[in-house]
């Protein structure tokens, strides 16, 4: 870009509240540092952090008001010690904050490039699920070939992705969400066994696919009571990997069952990790996950694209839990 404006239109939250008190703000147009790069965002993914941060949630230290923790777009500008990337590069970012804006700030080395068979607009899909599904999916619950993941909350935007990053490793899933809509599009995913929770006991249709061996991996985004029942599902030596605790985070365990089947119990969250931590990862999904991006055997799942003056819609389509897929705002 050879003239860049001095302003750019932002969403924040005026105050802690519902979807109403996000509104739009003219900013000065930030700077990068010597490791950052400048985006111009073509489009920011919508994630439920962003509804937390929304409702009054605090953000890390020295985090932009400007909500967004993922955008794709053109870099800009880059700092002084960058040189991964160049003006013109099509990237796409994970975010401290600040996606919900015509431009924002990232740091170098937790940018990727933007596969050619990925547009623009939708490739700001990608970064959240893509570092949540490779740290817990695949380093934190272990998934191999040949093995049986179920997830809860499948169709989200997460879930989706980690539907087809486990079909990509060779893995079978088990995918349970609520509702026709998303039980079909479970099944576009080609899903092994889809579980209607306003309809079935997952715990029941687990034992039965799996003629009683149970799961090897539980990728669980409900906490509260599932967590027994997913327990109680699982096979020796399974990993339970908890994403978010919808219905509550303190949980009854039976430990003698965890220790009888030798589980593994873990979970993370992305946002407070260190930029180190974040930058391992994006070398990982670089060299891992990119490739089947590139192929097309992975893709977000798009819900909905929203242009940035929506962005109290896009939010009240997460709150409904509504979204089949990413729900994504356009500049």
């Amino acid at each position: 870009m050879s003239q860049r404006p001095a302003t750019m239109n932002a969403v924040i939250a005026r105050e802690p509240g519902g979807p109403e008190v996000l509104h739009s703000v003219e900013r000065p147009l930030p700077k990068p540092l010597a490791d950052e790069v400048l985006i111009q965002v073509a489009s920011a993914g919508v994630n439920r952090p962003d509804l937390m941060q929304r409702a009054g949630m605090p953000t890390p230290p020295g985090v932009t008001d400007i909500l967004g923790l993922e955008a794709a777009g053109i870099v800009a500008a880059v700092g002084a010690d960058v040189t991964d990337f160049e003006p013109g590069d099509a990237v796409m970012a994970l975010l401290s904050g600040g996606g919900y804006a015509d431009f924002c700030i990232a740091k170098a080395a937790h940018c990727l490039p933007v596969p050619k068979n990925l547009p623009l607009e939708v490739a700001a899909g990608v970064p959240e699920a893509a570092f949540t599904v490779w740290h817990n999916l695949f380093e934190l619950g272990r998934l191999n070939a040949g093995e049986t993941l179920l997830i809860h909350g499948a169709a989200s935007g997460v879930g989706s992705f980690a539907i087809q990053c486990a079909h990509a490793a060779g893995a079978r899933v088990i995918a349970s969400a609520g509702g026709d809509q998303k039980i079909a599009a479970l099944k576009e995913l080609g899903v092994w066994r889809t579980v209607d929770r306003y309809q079935e006991d997952f715990v029941a249709a687990v034992a039965e696919c799996t003629e009683g061996r149970g799961v090897n991996v539980v990728l669980d985004n409900v906490g509260g009571s599932y967590v027994a029942r997913n327990l109680a599902s699982m096979a020796a030596g399974g990993r339970h990997v908890s994403l978010s605790f919808l219905l509550g985070a303190n949980v009854e365990v039976d430990l003698l069952q965890v220790m009888q089947k030798g589980l593994t119990l873990t979970s993370s969250t992305l946002r407070p990790k260190s930029d180190q931590e974040k930058a391992r990862l994006a070398a990982a999904i670089r060299e891992q996950l990119l490739p089947w991006l590139a192929s097309g055997q992975v893709s977000p799942l798009i819900h909905a694209q929203l242009p940035l003056n929506q962005a109290a819609e896009a939010h009240q389509i997460l709150e409904d839990n509504a979204n089949i897929g990413k729900v994504l705002l356009t500049m």
